[in-house]
């Protein structure tokens, strides 16, 4: 991802909200046989001193990526969409596309079948959670029995990035006027209407504004 320092997104709180909010997350690994990627939800490990991602592969996909024998690039990708150039006004201009994503990467810790049942029971809480009756895994014997049948198809697997380039690109180059403008129609009813979107940009402008 092209670094631009108008749209670089540096905070550690603002990229652990990014992956919260937006979970389904890509893995990206240079294996031995070439490219490969996959596609699977990630949480935060609320007990580590410092950024890490949880995550789990169904077998063999731990095996198609080397897990544990080189790096692991996790893309997140949050609200993203069309920014047409008729929103700026009457200037010349060219359309564009806001987005907000990180690339997390790093070797990943490989976890013991323990440790990968009990990220499979915190993944499943982190989903079931707003239901109206949520179901746990782990919550009665049979559930649990159950639970860690199922857990040895899969393998767990814990990543403290080495490296993080994040980048948050939401008009930060255009006046007031047109962020307005394009906020207006983001927040419309037109084809390419994101509340989504208008709601990050909201995030960024409104900041700015409070420093002003």
């Amino acid at each position: 991802m092209r670094f631009n320092r108008s749209f670089a997104l540096t905070d550690t709180d603002e990229i652990a909200r990014l992956i919260t909010e937006n979970p389904w997350a890509t893995l990206v690994s240079n294996a031995s046989t070439g490219l490969v990627a996959s596609h699977y939800p990630v949480i935060l490990d609320d007990e580590a001193d410092r950024l890490t991602i949880l995550t789990h592969l169904g077998r063999p996909d731990e095996e198609v990526h080397e897990l544990g024998r080189h790096e692991l690039l996790v893309i997140v990708q949050g609200p993203h969409g069309y920014i047409s150039s008729s929103w700026y006004g009457d200037n010349p201009a060219v359309p564009t596309w806001n987005f907000i994503t990180a690339h997390l990467s790093g070797v990943p810790e490989v976890l013991s079948a323990e440790e990968n049942l009990r990220v499979l029971a915190k993944l499943v809480d982190r989903f079931e959670d707003p239901v109206a009756h949520p179901r746990r895994i782990l919550a009665t014997p049979d559930e649990a029995a159950y639970a860690r049948r199922t857990a040895i198809g899969t393998v767990g697997l814990r990543l403290t990035p080495t490296k993080i380039v994040a980048k948050r690109k939401m008009s930060q180059n255009r006046s007031e006027p047109i962020v307005a403008s394009i906020m207006a129609e983001l927040e419309g009813d037109g084809p390419y209407a994101s509340a989504g979107l208008a709601r990050e940009m909201r995030l960024v402008h409104g900041a700015a504004d409070d420093k002003n």
